[in-house]
């Protein structure tokens, strides 16, 4: 078999940050990747009580008085991020992957679908069987949401990215229109299996999903011949 040159992909867990904190740093890995200083990153981290607005105004819509919403101690955040008003807190698992997009020969719609399959594939590990749905970015459960996507991607470049509910309070989300669409219910891990997952168990587990399924090499490669590649000593 011939040489395979892969660069390896670097996580960061950054335990329970501010949203705005995380924002901030993913600006900056943005202009390192860009200009190749560090190697593809994403960052893993739950985030404290937190309401995130997206680039869609139509789809920021709130059901709660926004003064109220602050009195609970939870922040609100207008972001530039694709998609709508989304919520983050502890025990739901978020990771912004950055990314050199160019190099990894995805587009934004075939990025989005890898990123919904780290999804499915974190959540199918522990229990629950979940589903895309086109036009949609995110997955669902049983008729319910329990991931969201939102990404910016500027020169190539990703920034922001993915969450996944997995023990979270989910009454944050009756403060507002999830994603801005009409009827939709929320739903985490807890909620679908009954059980309380480790978020480290589950961090690990997303790291591993993560390095096979982004991972910059000279061609494309399946899974078959990625694994090849390790067992060679080559990745």
């Amino acid at each position: 078999m011939s040489a395979i040159t892969v660069k390896p992909l670097q996580t960061i867990d950054c335990g329970l940050a501010k949203y705005n904190e995380i924002l901030g740093l993913q600006m900056k890995l943005q202009e390192q990747r860009r200009s190749d200083q560090i190697p593809d990153t994403v960052l893993i981290v739950e985030h404290p009580p937190v309401i995130t607005l997206g680039a869609r105004r139509t789809a920021n819509r709130f059901v709660a008085n926004e003064e109220l919403i602050r009195t609970k101690n939870i922040d609100i955040v207008q972001t530039r991020r694709g998609g709508g008003i989304t919520a983050h807190n502890p025990g739901q698992i978020v990771f912004y992957p950055i990314l050199n997009l160019f190099k990894l020969h995805l587009g934004i719609t075939e990025y989005i679908g890898r990123l919904e399959k780290v999804g499915q594939t974190i959540l199918e590990q522990i229990g629950v069987k979940s589903e895309s749905r086109k036009g949609y970015p995110g997955l669902w459960a049983g008729g319910k949401k329990i991931a969201s996507i939102g990404v910016r991607v500027s020169k190539g470049i990703s920034r922001h990215g993915m969450a996944i509910n997995i023990n979270n309070d989910l009454s944050i989300f009756d403060l507002f229109v999830p994603c801005g669409l009409e009827g939709v219910k929320m739903t985490s891990v807890l909620k679908e299996t009954g059980k309380e997952f480790s978020m480290a168990d589950v961090k690990h587990k997303l790291v591993q999903i993560l390095k096979e399924e982004f991972c910059e090499n000279e061609q494309r490669y399946t899974r078959s011949e990625m694994r090849e590649a390790k067992i060679a000593g080559l990745a």
